[in-house]
């Protein structure tokens, strides 16, 4: 399971995932493609619970294919019977070509796919969900995105890079230092990330941090939370406690207890 699922050997009960590279003519704007699929005939519902990234997908499903902004808050799947999706997470900064606009208009919504991508859309997604061939199910999304793939922007390469740097250093806590590891100012670092990943470099710090927390909970045996907190930035456990509960909705020792 990736980063962002939940108690991830839970989740490995419920439903299955897996991630396709995309083509090179995509790579430019997309991380992966992922299936989930389940077979859950006369079991109970599963629910499951994703920490969102700062990504815009692009999801096929019922009732239709949609486009999903950044999330700020937790994202609930309930999953139940037989089924599959497939998603394409752009890459941060990664959607604003095909968008053409702020992404940050995008924030907590979901739009149509067609509304954006044509009405080819919704025949790409009716397609993917008739058959259960991973290969032929990225074939279709391909096929849909490199007919409206937009021109190269080189300002997404840069954005996603900074959203990297964040990722690979939960350690840093504040935009004048990211802006100054980054070598730019923080003005320009705030517009970038208003105009491409579409919420701010304080929100991708914060979340970049949380996500580091849950997964070493999802994975650490008797973990040492004032360590941690310390090792993320925080002045104290009860900061880190306070961030993770507000957020994931239960404590972190509840949380790594099951």
């Amino acid at each position: 399971m990736g980063r962002g699922v939940l108690h991830p050997a839970l989740a490995a009960t419920g439903f299955r995932l897996s991630r396709h590279a995309p083509s090179a003519a995509l790579a430019p704007f997309v991380e992966f493609h992922w299936i989930v699929a389940w077979d859950r005939p006369g079991l109970p519902p599963f629910e499951q619970k994703i920490l969102p990234h700062p990504n815009v997908h692009l999801a096929f499903e019922h009732p239709g294919p949609a486009v999903h902004g950044v999330e700020r808050g937790l994202f609930i799947r309930r999953i139940e019977g037989t089924g599959h999706v497939l998603g394409v997470k752009f890459l941060p900064g990664g959607f604003r070509p095909f968008w053409g606009r702020p992404v940050s208009e995008l924030t907590g919504r979901t739009v149509p796919a067609h509304a954006v991508l044509g009405p080819a859309a919704d025949g790409a997604g009716r397609a993917i969900l008739a058959t259960t061939d991973e290969s032929a199910m990225v074939a279709h999304a391909e096929a849909l995105l490199l007919a409206a793939r937009p021109e190269p922007d080189p300002l997404v390469a840069e954005v996603a890079g900074m959203v990297a740097r964040i990722v690979a250093d939960p350690g840093l806590t504040r935009v004048d230092a990211l802006a100054g590891t980054l070598g730019v100012s923080a003005r320009r670092l705030q517009r970038l990330f208003s105009g491409y990943v579409g919420v701010s470099p304080k929100w991708v710090l914060r979340r970049a941090r949380l996500h580091e927390a849950h997964e070493r909970a999802d994975h650490g045996l008797d973990l040492d939370w004032a360590a941690l907190a310390a090792d993320l930035g925080y002045a104290d456990q009860a900061h880190l406690t306070r961030d993770f509960t507000a957020t994931i909705g239960v404590p972190p020792s509840r949380y790594a207890a099951g």
